[in-house]
C-alpha cells in the first residue's frame, strides 16, 4: 500500500513537474479573426510545451502598448504599414517577428445606400480609418477604384490632403477603426478593415461593393520586442500558423474573407 501511495506521489510530481516546465506565451490579438486564430493553435502548441494564452483587445493602440510595456509577449492582429506607423507616432521599437507573415484580410467598402459604386453620387460623404495606414489603404483602393487620384500612388500612407483629383468632391469622414460599421447609416460609403467588419456580421465577399485583391501587401503579421522577436515559444507559434492545417481553418471558416499569406 505504501508502494503505491508513493509512486502516486510520484506521477503526481512528475506531472506537476511536466506542468511547470510548459513556456507560457501572452499574446495580444483583437477578436476576429486573430483571437480565433490563435484559439485554434492552442492545442498544438500545448504538445510542444507552450501554454498559449490569449489576451482580447478591441482597438488598435493598446496591443501594441502591452507588448511595448512587457505585459504581454507578442500580438497578432496589425500589417507592417500599421506597425511602421505607431512605431513613428509612437517612438516605439516594436518589430515583426521572422516569417511572422500569416493572412491577408482583403479591405473592403460597403454601403447601406447604394448597390453599385456606380450608383455612388456627387459630394457623397465617405468614411474612413483615422490611423495613416488605414487610412492611406482606404484611400488607395478608392484611387484603384478610379474615384480619386493621389498625389504620389506608391505611397502606402496617403491622407485626404493627397487627393490631387476628385471629380464627384467625395467628402472624406476620419473615424476610429472599431466605429466604422456603426456610421453606415450616417454616411454613403465606408472603408472597413475586415476584422471589424466580420463582427459586425458583413461577409466581405459577399456584401462588400469592392474589395482589395489576395495581393493586397497588407498582411497581418505577429509582431514582438526586439529582445523577443527570435523567442523560441514564439517561433513555434509561427510553425504552428504557418500550418496546413491553419489554411484549411482560414479556408472553412472565413471563405476568402481571410487568406493565408504564407
Amino acid at each position: 500500500m505504501l508502494k503505491k501511495t508513493l509512486s502516486a506521489i510520484a506521477l503526481a510530481t512528475l506531472a506537476l513537474t511536466a506542468n511547470a516546465a510548459d513556456v507560457v506565451l501572452k499574446v495580444a490579438a483583437t477578436a476576429v479573426p486573430h483571437a480565433e486564430i490563435l484559439n485554434h493553435v492552442k492545442p498544438a502548441l500545448q504538445k510542444q510545451g507552450v501554454e498559449l494564452q490569449v489576451r482580447e483587445f478591441s482597438d488598435y493602440v493598446q496591443p501594441n502598448a502591452a507588448v511595448e510595456d512587457k505585459q504581454l509577449d507578442a500580438n497578432f492582429f496589425q500589417h507592417q504599414p500599421y506597425l511602421d506607423s505607431y512605431n513613428k507616432d509612437r517612438k516605439s521599437s516594436l518589430v515583426a517577428v521572422p516569417n511572422g507573415k500569416i493572412h491577408v484580410e482583403p479591405f473592403g467598402a460597403y454601403s447601406r445606400k447604394v448597390k453599385n459604386v456606380k450608383d455612388l453620387k456627387d459630394g457623397a460623404t465617405v468614411a474612413i480609418p483615422n490611423d495613416p495606414s488605414n487610412g492611406g489603404r482606404a484611400l488607395l483602393l478608392l484611387a484603384k477604384q478610379g474615384l480619386i487620384e493621389l498625389k504620389d500612388p506608391k505611397s502606402l500612407t496617403p491622407t485626404p490632403l493627397d487627393v490631387v483629383k476628385n471629380p464627384k468632391k467625395l467628402k472624406f469622414r476620419e473615424l476610429e477603426a472599431p466605429l466604422l460599421p456603426r456610421a453606415l447609416a450616417d454616411v454613403d460609403l465606408a472603408l472597413i478593415n475586415t476584422n471589424y467588419a466580420i463582427e459586425a456580421k458583413l461577409n466581405p465577399t459577399k456584401d462588400a461593393l469592392f474589395i482589395e485583391g489576395k495581393d493586397s501587401p497588407y498582411a497581418n503579421i505577429v509582431a514582438a520586442r526586439k529582445d523577443r522577436a527570435n523567442d523560441p515559444a514564439i517561433a513555434k507559434l509561427i510553425q504552428a500558423l504557418h500550418s496546413d492545417d491553419v489554411k484549411k481553418f482560414l479556408a472553412d471558416k472565413y471563405q476568402g474573407a481571410v487568406v493565408p499569406a504564407f
